[in-house]
């Protein structure tokens, strides 16, 4: 036999060992984090001064995107995530207030669709859910539960069916198909109860159950936190961290947070950021003003300690090396002032306190559990369950460093939020703690959690044709090798719409026109090249044409609609 040929046959069977070890390795465990209206920057290792130790060792132990996109809202973003579809294509383009009358803006998760939970559950997998839901307008027992968790996908589950509410009595809290209070749950009763804390306690169990009812399955965990969504709650021990933090008002944040991020390789030289929105000297009630933000940086502080408790759980249970950890958000930072402005009538002075079994149904509650009525105003300092108050949008400003825009819009500041991928057995240590500066989209995460646990995505669902994942999977990026992307990516929220094909967004505002950018060279969209380049605008925009029309995002303005208003 030839030296090349013993040569290439050694090869050959090295690879077909490789290939066999590979196919035979266990399927790593899966935990899916989201959080909830934190901006770009307001995470430690995105440039931040809130403390995230946690998520900062996630980062430094695994791989960041740095050009992760989101769709711009809470209810498209977890319709999105969860399906890998683009939320019109699962008749969530919009809110889930009312059906709108089109197939995209039902307000309901539709069938034809499949759940990442119920994709691997089909191959094996465990599957388990803590925290916020908000794909249906069905919350109310009696309703149609037909789009609840546990009827798609999620063995158990723990959470709010609605997307906000006080942190301390939250309203659509559920156990399973039940809805219950903090003070009636029969599993779960902590001396103090605050919904942040509780999603991560009955993540911790859910995973000490694993371990004790099927430690040989692999698992899924969807830990979907409300945390920073306003109301502005918090506990007194978190805050105090913060006190005295923000006294100098916006621009010394901002200005440390830009520095950090030239640190950290997040914002080349070239890119020139977006204004300051706010003005310091201009404010009426500093002291207010700067709690707003002590109590915002206290939510995101007890969040990153609660996902410490969990990693802490998966490495006293030996599965922290081979479970892949996604951190994400579900839109840019929000500007919206809910409960900064002076309230229409006084509350009233005392209220009944709520019994043992009564529920909480309004998102903005009228009365805290104790019966303190729940206030709301400039100078209402926010913390505690007698308060709603919002950080509003000079805050916002400062959260979505470098960019522009918030929440609700799909430039970068509503759309673009940090991705933090952790998986020692899967991330070889050479890339770990790496930047990735490919784009990556939610669609995504579907197409990563069928490649990651070998499961088939169907063609047919419950009886239901399913639409083709428009994703691909990011597990080739871990390793630092292209992701295989054949089509733009594409936004639309509010008529506010976007593309982006590699360097290029187009991008615009409702009923305004389209604006282009270089996202190598301007990626804080402060140079419109549109007016230069006219042909590359039409050419990008019949791409969002015709991606509309497959994805039931047409007609423009069809989440306006409300065929089932009764008011």
């Amino acid at each position: 036999m030839q030296k090349s040929t013993f040569y290439g046959l050694a090869v050959l069977l090295w690879l077909a060992a490789i290939s066999s070890a590979t196919a035979a390795a266990p399927r790593p465990n899966i935990l899916l984090i989201l959080c909830d209206d934190v901006g770009y920057s307001d995470i430690g290792c995105f440039g931040s001064e809130i403390q995230t130790p946690n998520l900062d060792a996630l980062a430094a132990n695994g791989v960041r995107f740095t050009q992760f996109y989101n769709t711009a809202r809470c209810c498209p973003t977890r319709a999105s995530l969860l399906t890998g579809l683009y939320p019109h294509q699962t008749g969530v383009g919009h809110m889930n207030w009312r059906d709108g009358g089109y197939d995209g803006y039902r307000a309901n998760l539709n069938h034809r669709c499949v759940t990442i939970a119920e994709v691997l559950r089909a191959a094996g997998y465990r599957t388990y859910m803590s925290g916020k839901w908000h794909v249906t307008r069905f919350m109310e027992m009696g309703e149609d539960n037909a789009q609840w968790p546990v009827q798609r996908g999620f063995e158990k589950f723990y959470g709010t069916l609605k997307g906000s509410g006080s942190f301390y009595d939250p309203a659509s809290l559920c156990r399973q198909n039940q809805h219950i209070t903090p003070a009636n749950d029969p599993e779960y009763q902590p001396a103090t109860y605050y919904y942040t804390d509780a999603i991560t306690d009955n993540a911790v169990r859910y995973l000490q159950q694993h371990q004790q009812e099927s430690p040989r399955q692999p698992f899924f965990l969807y830990l979907a936190y409300t945390a920073a969504h306003w109301p502005m709650h918090a506990l007194e021990k978190d805050i105090a961290k913060y006190r005295g933090k923000y006294d100098e008002g916006y621009a010394p944040v901002r200005q440390a947070r830009l520095q950090r991020l030239r640190e950290l390789g997040l914002l080349p030289a070239g890119w020139q950021p977006a204004p300051l929105v706010g003005d310091w000297d201009a404010v009426k009630r500093k002291k207010w003003e700067a709690r707003c933000m002590e109590v915002y940086a206290a939510m995101i502080d007890n969040m990153d300690q609660g996902i410490g408790r969990v990693v802490a759980e998966l490495r006293r249970g030996g599965q922290l090396d081979n479970t892949v950890i996604f951190f994400l958000q579900d839109n840019g930072a929000c500007a919206e002032e809910n409960g900064r402005k002076p309230p229409k009538a006084a509350p009233p002075t005392q209220l009944k306190p709520m019994a043992r079994d009564e529920l909480q149904l309004r998102g903005r509650p009228l009365q805290a559990r104790d019966g303190r009525p729940v206030r709301s105003g400039p100078g209402v300092m926010p913390g505690d369950a007698d308060t709603f108050v919002a950080y509003g949008r000079k805050w916002a400003n400062v959260s979505n460093t470098p960019f522009r825009e918030y929440k609700h819009w799909v430039h970068e500041g509503g759309i673009s939020t940090p991705l933090i991928v952790h998986w020692p057995q899967g991330i070889a240590p050479q890339r770990r703690g790496q930047l990735e500066p490919q784009p990556g989209h939610l669609i995504d995460i579907m197409a990563t959690c069928v490649d990651l646990a070998r499961a088939k995505y169907p063609r047919k669902f419950h009886g239901q044709a399913i639409p083709p994942m428009p994703g691909v999977s990011l597990r080739p990026a871990l390793a630092g090798k292209p992701l295989k992307r054949t089509e733009p990516l594409f936004w639309e929220h509010e008529g506010n719409r976007a593309v982006r094909e590699g360097r290029w967004k187009l991008v615009a505002k409702e009923d305004q026109p389209w604006e282009l950018y270089d996202m190598e060279r301007d990626r804080t969209e402060m140079h419109d090249l549109a007016a230069q380049q006219p042909d590359r605008v039409k050419a990008i925009a019949a791409q969002w044409d015709a991606w509309a029309a497959r994805a039931n995002v047409l007609p423009l303005g069809a989440w306006r609609l409300d065929v089932n208003a009764k008011d």
